[in-house]
């Protein structure tokens, strides 16, 4: 029996530079702790071993402080082993980030830079596949099938890239085929680069991100811990979360709930939960404007609570009529200027971009009509 842990797509020092300033630092820690994360799965586990499908830094370039200290962690779980693959985004082209890892390498980690068999057990033989560049051209994956490795090792892959059309960046040429493990006779393929947790075979896998940095794949950081209890036998393959933060995605249909409000409040997670959830919230259907400005209003009531909030109203229309205005105002100033909005949203001369921006200029004319009234 061997055990492991399959992780990748760690990106440490990924930037966020599209979240608030204050959100952002603690997004960046948390993809520093959670190589502590990832050490205790693998112990509660019973495994010994951490295989890191590649991505592990963002960039080729990490910061030295920023290298030093995730090595200095992972030296702090010995006696785990972490084996390092290259991915696309710290490609062997990364000379300097290799060279000086090299240089202050830990007893317990263990670099898989060459497409060579590397003997990591008695009876164990990882066959790595180091992304050369960003974007290699080729499956790096193909020398896998005339390794050779001592009868009856256990032969474990290490790869990262798309498989079919599932590519985190966009499609390439670099496509690993999707039958890999039984080509080369694989007892496990561990694969990198697909942010979500997803099996291409029972003996392929990617394990997805540990630590979730969008809301692309709607799921808990995860990993996966692995048993292969001999050569042949399939895998005993166990999703476990290792994520400190949550992105979310919540469709809400206004089409289906009289008050877009409550509705929201009743399907959002509760209490502490709140700090460490980035939310995005898909409103779809229509409203009047009276209800599409109560809806922006509840939602920057309670985005306060939350790490982050993004409400998309792409999908959402704004139905108003003449008597809806009243609510603004009957006679004056404010009422000629929702008049002249509601004529322009209703144009079907006009370009589908300005009727909607004067759809979007009567909703913030409602919202701030009944901020003038609280």
């Amino acid at each position: 029996m061997f055990r492991f842990l399959h992780a990748s797509d760690l990106h440490i020092g990924k930037r966020f530079g599209s979240m608030p300033e204050e959100l952002r630092g603690r997004l960046r820690e948390a993809r520093h702790t959670v190589l502590d994360r990832l050490a205790a799965r693998t112990r509660e586990g019973g495994a010994q071993t951490v295989l890191l499908a590649g991505d592990s830094f963002d960039t080729e370039t990490p910061s030295p402080a920023m290298l030093r200290q995730a090595l200095a962690a992972m030296a702090g779980h010995a006696p785990l082993r972490w084996v390092i693959l290259p991915g696309n985004h710290d490609s062997l082209l990364a000379d300097e980030l290799w060279a000086a890892t090299r240089v202050a390498l830990p007893a317990n980690v263990v670099l898989a830079t060459e497409a060579t068999p590397l003997a990591l057990a008695p009876g164990v033989v990882i066959l790595p596949a180091p992304c050369t560049t960003r974007r290699p051209g080729r499956d790096l994956t193909d020398w896998m099938d005339g390794a050779t490795t001592p009868e009856g090792a256990l032969r474990i892959g290490l790869a990262h890239g798309a498989i079919q059309s599932f590519s985190e960046d966009g499609g390439g040429l670099d496509i690993i085929a999707p039958d890999r493990a039984s080509r080369a006779g694989l007892d496990y393929l561990a694969l990198g680069d697909w942010h979500g947790q997803m099996p291409i075979g029972p003996r392929s896998w990617y394990s997805g991100a540990p630590e979730p940095d969008r809301f692309k794949h709607d799921q808990p950081g995860r990993a996966l811990l692995v048993s292969l209890a001999g050569p042949g036998a399939v895998p005993d393959v166990t999703p476990v979360e290792t994520g400190s933060f949550a992105w979310r995605s919540l469709p809400l249909d206004c089409l289906a709930v009289e008050d877009a409000g409550a509705a929201l409040a009743e399907r959002l997670p509760a209490g502490a939960m709140r700090r460490q959830t980035l939310l995005r919230i898909v409103a779809a259907g229509r409203l009047r404007p009276q209800g599409r400005a109560a809806l922006e209003a509840a939602v920057a009531a309670m985005a306060p609570e939350f790490a982050h909030v993004l409400l998309e109203t792409d999908g959402l229309a704004t139905d108003c009529e003449s008597d809806d205005l009243d609510a603004i105002d009957r006679a004056g100033a404010l009422r000629q200027a929702a008049d002249a909005l509601l004529t322009e949203s209703l144009d079907e001369a006009r370009p589908a971009a300005e009727r909607q921006a004067a759809r979007d200029a009567l909703v913030r004319l409602f919202s701030y009509c009944a901020a003038m009234l609280s």
